[in-house]
Order: structure tokens, then sequence, then C-alpha cells
């Protein structure tokens, strides 16, 4: 009993210790006052990165007020001890994944992207049990990854043989063959990480802690369009994982997608595509997810690039007001210490202080960023449906039949989006959820691109349509996936495609109900349109009868308002307003009416108007939100510390990472008489001190320090 008291003690004393864990970074680096972000945690990666220490790692970044977590590669990382054999005295390379020429898919010097062997798992537990014993609080098994292109080598043999029961076929040779070795890729990882959150959780707790678990992976829409294959919206059934990291930024968002004909890269429009996608995987469960985002991206680019679509990711996020938490930035030393080109020149510069200023400014909003139970403008309850089987039909191409750049998706999604409808993402596997179509009105679906992976998802459509929902599919069902071997036509059954399950489910039987026109069914309302969904965005113009289809849908059938269509989305989170216009469908520019201080400007001016053009973004605070009149910081390229109010001065402590410049907007009752900045018994020079009486604000430029610059404003 004295044992069993203890360990709830020990437990009560270890959740208490992090109220707050919103806002995170990912860092392989030991800490720096360089890069010292003040998010609520840092995530430290790997037991073996940074040349080991990992204790000390974990110490140094805890001992500066940091929550801890762990983060680590399960396809991939700095394993060489178990790869070239120093773990078990066994070389274990062969254990990679392996292409049809017979090639090593590479991660690094000897670490292959790993087919996820018993052996491998018993290693990355030793792993597991190390962090955990050093105290973090949360565990994150990164970046589950099969390449479509690979699944030849002799471990993947053995795993095959070990799941069907028969011998191995290669994939390239049948439709079939590589729906099988996609649905085995997927279940590998699946089970590895099942086994190892179980682990976490029985090993933690046994140590009188609750440590979480978490998955960073990219979307579905990312990894399908990247042709890998990854476990997705099935891990949030896990019992033992508790939330994602969705891992999304300039470097997914920026693959080109089809639109109007033309094929090119729309970062923002793919951002909030990727984001809806991540966030409709989690959101019926009510399990965590935090949304990354990243001021650069591995790829080497200029930096005019990397803050032109860190923005637009930036806002894309921002316009999911259900959801705050954040992974502000992963490896912030990259950031601050890496050297990038500028614009029209080959020369390799640090960050410019203005734009370490603006993205400072940008990631600290986001510790005080509201949840809203405000709605993005726009019409609302139009879906698009989606499966993790998207990832299944990527790679080879067989019988001719192809989808580039994804546009089956793209070509339900983007007419809409472009247009200024916040079309939403509904993961298949997540019909089951009684919430999964809650909110949805009209939902589109295709099978031209992905395959339903249970009958059990046909009846929750067919019963959502006949209590009131609006179906629209498209598909002219000739794709050779449509044949492989499953549910739909074996035991017993003998559609020759998924689709004519769910027709058969809804009582649709007849061809001529496949002409495009509604038909009635209980409550709701199907209409079957033969058209793949990429003939819409591949050829100009080719969205206007799709455009009208769900006009019809919404207005006629939904029992909604007007489909409003226009270029622009905003939405109200607090005090913040995030704006994002398109172009490529109105070129019009939008005004927002002030005052309000513009957030992506390093000089945070008070503007009575801000004007958005097509292709661009905001992020604005609305001065005539701030309902106090308490003297308090508005903006800042800083986080803000030990707050002191009173009749005649406010006193605050702003922290950021050294050899950058702080901008704070301050609101004040009145001019002030004396400002002071000390960095401990050091008086600073100011760099910028001016008062705007219209928006009774002030305006601060200073170096900033990690240690902490003590502001003393006096009136």
């Amino acid at each position: 009993m004295k044992k069993l008291i203890l360990n709830i003690l020990a437990l009560i004393l270890w959740t208490s210790s992090f109220a707050q864990e919103k806002t995170a970074f990912q860092i392989a680096a030991p800490w720096s006052e360089v890069y010292d972000v003040r998010s609520d945690i840092a995530i430290v990666y790997g037991v073996n990165d940074a040349g080991g220490h990992f204790e000390e790692r974990v110490k140094g970044w805890r001992d500066k007020g940091y929550q801890v977590h762990f983060m680590t590669g399960v396809a991939w990382g700095q394993y060489q001890d178990y790869f070239l054999g120093h773990y078990d005295g066994k070389n274990h390379l062969d254990e990679g994944q392996v292409n049809r020429n017979g090639d090593t898919i590479w991660h690094g010097k000897n670490v292959p992207y790993i087919v996820p062997s018993a052996g491998f798992i018993a290693y990355l537990k030793t792993h597991l049990k190390r962090a955990i014993d050093a105290g973090v609080t949360a565990i994150h098994l990164e970046e589950p990854e099969f390449w479509a292109r690979a699944g030849y080598s002799e471990a993947f043999k053995k795993e095959w043989k070990k799941h069907y029961g028969f011998d191995w076929m290669p994939q390239h040779e049948s439709p079939n063959a590589t729906w099988l070795s996609s649905k085995l890729k997927y279940q590998l990882y699946y089970n590895a990480l099942k086994e190892c959150f179980a682990f976490v959780k029985e090993y933690s707790k046994k140590q009188g802690k609750e440590v979480a678990c978490y998955v960073p992976t990219h979307s579905l829409l990312n990894y399908s369009a990247w042709s890998i294959v990854s476990p997705e919206a099935s891990l949030a059934s896990i019992k033992d994982v508790d939330g994602y990291i969705a891992q999304v930024w300039t470097g997914t968002s920026r693959e080109p997608v089809y639109f109007n004909g033309v094929n090119r890269e729309r970062v923002f429009e793919n951002a909030f595509l990727e984001y809806g996608s991540m966030i409709s995987m989690i959101q019926p469960t009510g399990k965590k997810i935090f949304l990354l985002t990243d001021p650069i991206e591995d790829r080497s680019r200029t930096w005019d690039d990397y803050k032109r679509n860190y923005q637009a990711t930036f806002t894309a996020k921002l316009l999911y007001p259900s959801v705050a938490d954040y992974e502000v930035m992963p490896w912030p030393d990259r950031i601050y210490r890496g050297r990038f080109p500028v614009e029209n020149s080959n020369e390799r510069q640090p960050i410019s202080p203005d734009y370490a200023t603006q993205m400072q400014v940008m990631v600290n909003a986001l510790n005080t960023m509201p949840i809203s139970t405000n709605k993005v403008s726009g019409s609302q309850g139009i879906g698009v449906l989606v499966s993790n089987s998207m990832m299944f039909q990527r790679f080879p191409t067989h019988e001719g039949y192809e989808d580039p750049q994804l546009s089956n998706l793209y070509g339900m999604a983007m007419p809409l989006l472009k247009r200024g409808v916040p079309v939403e993402i509904v993961h298949m596997e997540n019909l089951t959820h009684e919430n999964a179509l809650k909110d949805i009105r009209v939902l589109i679906m295709s099978y031209s691109n992905m395959k339903p992976l249970s009958e059990t998802y046909h009846k929750a459509l067919a019963d959502w349509v006949k209590q009131g929902g609006i179906l629209v599919y498209y598909g002219r069902d000739n794709d050779p996936y449509q044949r492989v071997n499953d549910w739909w036509n074996t035991k017993g059954k003998k559609y020759k495609a998924p689709s004519e399950d769910l027709f058969h489910k809804l009582g649709l039987s007849h061809e001529n109900h496949f002409s495009g026109q509604f038909i009635k069914i209980g409550k709701g309302m199907v209409c079957v349109k033969r058209q793949d969904p990429k003939e819409l965005v591949m050829l100009a113009g080719g969205d206007q009868e799709y455009i009208a289809l769900v006009k019809e849908a919404y207005e006629k059938y939904a029992g909604n308002a007007e489909l409003i269509l226009k270029n622009h989305f905003t939405v109200q989170r607090g005090a913040y307003i995030i704006a994002a216009v398109m172009d490529e469908y109105d070129e019009q520019s939008l005004k927002i009416k002030g005052p309000v201080i513009d957030l992506f400007n390093p000089m945070l001016p008070v503007l009575d108007t801000k004007e958005v053009a097509p292709g661009e973004q905001a992020f604005l605070l609305n001065l005539n939100m701030i309902r106090s009149d308490a003297p308090q910081v508005l903006a800042s390229a800083s986080r803000i510390y030990e707050e002191t109010t009173t009749k005649n001065s406010y006193s605050f402590i702003a922290k950021s990472p050294s050899n950058t410049i702080n901008a704070l907007r301050i609101k004040l009752p009145r001019k002030p008489t004396s400002v002071s900045a000390l960095k401990g018994a050091e008086v600073l020079n100011l760099i910028t001190n001016a008062w705007d009486a219209r928006s009774q604000t002030l305006l601060l430029r200073l170096p900033n320090y990690s240690e902490g610059v003590k502001i003393t404003l006096a009136w």
C-alpha cells in the first residue's frame, strides 16, 4: 500500500510539473542562447544525434525552464550502431528498404530506410527506455515511412510470407501485387508503433510516470504525392497514441498541383488542405494535434522564398481555429545559424535581423493564440473524402492509368478552395466515429484515386445519406485497382468495382441513375458523375460544370444558404485577424479596416487599413478587440515574463534568442515619461522609442537576450 501511495504521489508531481504544453520545437543540439526560442517544450532529438550526450542535452534544456520531450525516427535515424553490428554483433544493413533494381534506399550514410523487424523494434525500445529514464514527459516516433518503390528486399519478403502465408509477389507485375505490397507496408509500421507505444506506457507506468505518445507525420496528401506508404489515420485508433504533430511546411506544400490546366506551386492552398487533412485525421477521436510549420525548409532556397512561403503556411494553419497547439519550428539551430542565398545572388548569408524579428513575433503570438469557435469565412459544410489507400495507387503505373500530381484529389478540392469555399477533408477511416460527418452537408468522393479498406465505411455513408446527407460521386471506375482482390469481390461478393457495393447499399442499381442527376435516397440525395476528378483541373476551364453541380447540391438540396464564391478567407481568433487572398480566380484585393497591427511587418506598424493582394496573406492584431485598458504587450519578438503593474508604471522581462532584435508594441494609458531596459545591471540603448497617440501604443526596438531584458515604463 505504501508503495502504491508513493507511486500515486510521484505521478501527481510528474503531471503537475507541466501545466502548459502548447508550443514546442524539436532540436538535436544542446541548449544555446543563440536559439533559445522560449516555447513551452523542447523536443530533444535522438539518443545518438549531436554527438550523443543525450542525458546532458535533456538536462540542459530542462535547466533552462523547458518541458522536455523526446523524438526519434521510426523508419530511419542515427542507428549506425544497430546497422553496423555494434549493438548485437550482427550487421543489419540487409533490413533496409530495397527497390526493384536491388538498390537500398538510404536516408544517410549507413542509415537505410528500415523494414521494421522484431530486432529493430527491440533495439528502438532501448532508446525509448533511456529517454524515459532521462525524465522526458512525452515520446515522439516520427515519420513511419515505407517507400512505394521499395518492397524487394529479403527482409520484406520474409514479412510478406509471415503476414500473407504465401510467397512474395513482385509489386510491379500486377495491380493486385502492388495493392498487397502497400497494405503490408502500411501494416508493418502500424504494428511497430503499436508495440513501441505499448512499451512506453507500460515502462513509464512502472516508473510512476505518465509519458504521452505522439506520431509526427506528414499529411496523407503529401505522402500520397511523394509515393510513400504510412499508417496515417489508422494510428489514432491505437489506444496508446495520444496524438500527432502535423508535419506541414513549405517543403511539403510547394509540391506542384494542377488547377485550370496549369501545374505549379500553390503553397497556401496546398498547406490549407494538408492541415485540414491532418486535423480531420485526429479530431473525431478527441486526441491532441500540434500543427508544425518551418521558417525555412530542408532544401536550399533563398531567404526571400522562405519568408514568403512561411507566411503562407503559417496563415493556413491559423485558419483552423479549433486547434491552438503548435510546433513552432524544427531545428532552430539551423534557422539561426544557417546560411542561405538571398534573392538574385548566390552569396549565402545568415538570417536577416528583420526576418528574425518578424519570425519571433509570429512564434510568440502562438504562445497565446486562442482556440475559437469562429468559422473561417465562406460556405461551411462541404467535404472531400480521402482514404489511406490513396497511398497504395501511386507507384508503379499499371495499364497506363495515371493520376498526375494527385489530381483526382485536387480536382475535387482545388476548384472550391480557389473560389473561397473552406472545403473540409474527411478521412474515410474515421467514418465509424459518430462525429465524423456531423458538420458535413455535401460530401464529394471518388474511387479513381483510392479504394475503401472496409465495407463498414459504405454502411456509414449510406446511413448518412438516408438521414439527409448529400453525396456527390465522381469517377469512371475504370482504373486497374478497381479489380484488385479485396472485400468487394471476394467471399461471395462479385462487384466489379467497390462503388457498386456503395450504390447497392444506397439502392442505386441502374446505369441510368449515373447521369449526373440528383436521386433522392431517404432524406438525402446522391449524384453520380462518370468523370474522373483529374479532368476537372488538368484542363483549362474544366471545373465549370463541377462548380455548378456543387452549387446545386448545396443550395437546392442541402438546406443551406447561397454557395458563396469569393477569392479570400478570413477568421478572427480573439484579437487576431488571419486572412488569405487567392489568385487565379478573382484578382481583387481584400481591404481590412483598422486600426490593426501588422504582425508580418517587423516594425509592427499600426494601420488604418490593411490591403491584402491576391496571392498574399495577412496576420493582424485588431486593436478594437483589446477590451482591457490595462498596460499590456500586444505584440513582441520575445516572450514576456513577470509582468508588474502599478498606478504609474508597467514592467516585465522579455526573453528571446540573443543576437536578434526585439520589437514590441505596448498598450499604455498615456505616453511614458521614462523607459528603461536593463540586462542585469547593464543599461541597454533603445533602437526605437516611438509613441503612437491614436492607438495609445508604444513601439520599442532593442537587442534581445536569452537571459532576459527587464523593461520598465513609467508615466
